[in-house]
């Protein structure tokens, strides 16, 4: 592309390789992501309920607002590393998440909390899916599906250790104080290692062999809007990720009162432990099976979990309901990429995937809104967690749905 001489292929299987150092990063990167912007919704919603009174539908829209903000950033995530560069772009958006985990701690008036989540969905689109499949998209190529999968596993284990220590820490030194040393623990960690584990991604021969040239983001885009198989994936994973993070946000106030709040954290961990079992566990054979059929399976299967925790109030029915609805949690955010990756053309991996993030995110920034709004009109979860079972039900028939993939003619 730059008229350099050509270079022998990089080894992508090999422990030096620099891209495994990303993907160290990026795992980290997941971990405080979702720890402090999607599990932790759980954490500040119960809070700012406690604190002021506030009603669910109310500190929800804001957490929708949130999302919806994020999810019209992540779109343009692939333009932002190009102009200031991978390392700059991660860092930007580090520093986003720094500052609204502080404000947040501060948060004293409806106003205030919208100001601090616009802040929060700048960091979110800096740090999640859109930016870490962006950047190991230019480490990887060959490995890609295992390095996406591997990183991801962060975000399980950012709900796994997050969510428990929130709680704790907030009982033991209040709101305010634990969101302020939140944010100097996600400085102290993040800052360097982007700074000593982000360089320039080596060149990957692999990805130009073919001698045509690169599409550009906006015609692959145009493409993607006419092409069935984009909308078999964006649909039913939009669905999903809707009912997801429905009730994700919800989990703690909907078992607060029926188990208490420490064994409602309980079952987020288990929850979110099961998330990294359940990708893990694919991740062995999910590239030798049919992935939409497997994405089908989970969907019912996470649609069954919630019927059981819609119906039985025990300890053991919501924790075990919890961990099943896990298996699913991990994989919803893995698939989407290994099945465009399958399913298109290598070439327009990075702009896909950021377009089906960015058509997830809009769709689930409405949920934790609805969700509340369902619960404070019936008085109860039931109506509302109905509603995310009847989304993951067709999502698991749209997803089976399959046509031809093309790349547009270039530009």
């Amino acid at each position: 592309m730059d008229g350099s001489p050509l270079r022998p292929p990089v080894d992508e299987s090999s422990i030096r390789y620099p891209g495994w150092r990303a993907v160290i990063v990026c795992f980290l990167l997941a971990t405080f992501a979702w720890a402090y912007a999607f599990y932790g919704q759980s954490v500040y919603l119960a809070e700012f309920q406690r604190l002021y009174g506030w009603p669910a539908s109310l500190v929800a829209t804001a957490t929708s607002a949130f999302y919806l903000v994020g999810a019209l950033l992540v779109v343009f995530v692939s333009d932002a590393i190009r102009i200031v560069g991978l390392r700059a772009c991660l860092l930007i958006g580090v520093g986003f998440m720094a500052l609204a985990t502080v404000a947040l701690g501060w948060v004293t008036s409806p106003l205030q909390l919208y100001l601090a989540y616009a802040l929060l969905s700048i960091g979110w689109a800096g740090m999640s899916l859109g930016a870490i499949t962006n950047t190991l998209g230019m480490y990887f190529s060959t490995r890609r599906g295992l390095a996406i999968s591997l990183a991801l596993n962060g975000a399980s284990i950012g709900g796994v250790i997050g969510v428990p220590l929130l709680v704790i820490a907030v009982q033991a030194h209040g709101f305010s104080a634990t969101m302020t040393a939140a944010s100097v623990i996600l400085l102290l960690v993040m800052v360097p290692a982007i700074l000593f584990g982000i360089g320039k991604p080596p060149p990957r021969p692999s990805d130009t062999a073919s001698g045509m040239p690169a599409q550009s983001a906006t015609a692959i885009r145009a493409a993607a809007f006419r092409s069935l198989p984009f909308w078999t994936i964006s649909i039913p994973f939009a669905f999903v990720l809707f009912s997801q993070v429905g009730f994700i946000v919800h989990q703690i106030s909907f078992m607060d009162p029926l188990i208490g709040r420490e064994r409602a954290a309980i079952a987020v961990s288990l929850m979110t432990l099961m998330a990294v079992v359940g990708r893990v566990g694919l991740g062995f054979f999910i590239d030798r099976i049919d992935q939409r059929k497997a994405s089908s399976a989970l969907f019912l299967s996470q649609a069954a979990a919630l019927v059981v925790m819609i119906n039985f109030h025990g300890d053991v029915a919501l924790l075990v309901g919890s961990a099943v609805f896990g298996l699913t949690v991990g994989n919803a955010i893995t698939l989407p990429a290994l099945i465009i990756q399958r399913d298109f053309d290598t070439r327009s991996f990075g702009v896909l995937v950021s377009l089906v993030t960015a058509i997830n995110q809009v769709t689930y920034a409405f949920a934790p809104g609805l969700i509340g709004l369902l619960r404070d009109l019936t008085g109860n979860y039931g109506a509302a967690f109905y509603l995310n079972v009847a989304l993951e039900i067709a999502a698991a028939v749209i997803v089976l749905i399959k046509g031809r993939a093309e790349l547009p003619e270039a530009r």
